[in-house]
């Protein structure tokens, strides 16, 4: 079992506070569902969750069976954390003079303990026979679909996903929105922001209003 705790976190941006004592608990399967107005502090949760950004205050704890990686706000530089996270944010963060297969083969080289293959990848985000096509030839939604594909090669168990229906149509979302669930289902857990109305089961989802 793995699961992350959030303890008393704030967080202050142009000297004012988007939120402070925000306390959560996210267990294997299920998905944290986070929700807000613009400029409420989503994205700033997410990054303060992954690392890119410190809080005002709180403390962050990744627990991985018997063992137990706690810091004030410094979890995230030990390697146990880093390597079980995955963070797809507003931008793909896709090489686009390289090919499709040579990002993945780039996000494989970092990965751990991953058993998904490229060819696997692409054809669960809906790219097969697009390994040899330079990004910068894809459509925004393509390019979104990769950047999926690269979340399921890292073999991280947490998601972490600012989002992850931006620029996909109707079929992209249900496709996101399955994969999704088959990570959780996996004993995997998620973390995302989303203006899109999702459709997972509720007993796996927890949500949080920053607006409230």
């Amino acid at each position: 079992m793995k699961y992350l705790e959030v303890r008393n976190l704030s967080c202050v941006r142009d000297d004012r506070s988007l939120f402070k004592a925000l306390d959560f608990d996210l267990a294997s399967g299920q998905l944290l569902l986070i929700e807000g107005d613009n400029g409420s502090g989503k994205t700033s949760l997410l990054r303060i969750l992954c690392g890119i950004r410190l809080p005002e205050q709180g403390r962050v704890s990744w627990h991985t069976g018997a063992e137990q990686l706690k810091a004030e706000v410094a979890v995230h530089s030990n390697e146990s954390y880093a390597g079980d996270m995955v963070f797809l944010g507003h931008l793909d963060g896709n090489k686009l003079d390289l090919t499709v297969a040579e990002n993945l083969e780039f996000s494989r080289s970092l990965a751990l303990g991953n058993d998904c293959s490229i060819a696997q990848a692409l054809e669960r985000v809906g790219l097969k026979h697009f390994e040899d096509l330079q990004v910068s030839n894809l459509s925004a939604g393509q390019r979104r679909r990769l950047a999926l594909a690269r979340v399921l090669m890292s073999g991280a168990s947490l998601w972490i996903l600012d989002e992850p229906f931006t620029a996909l149509d109707q079929q992209g979302i249900e496709m996101v929105e399955q994969i999704i669930s088959g990570h959780l289902q996996q004993g995997g857990l998620v973390i995302m922001t989303s203006h899109h109305r999702v459709s997972f089961d509720r007993t796996m989802i927890i949500s949080i209003n920053l607006s409230q």
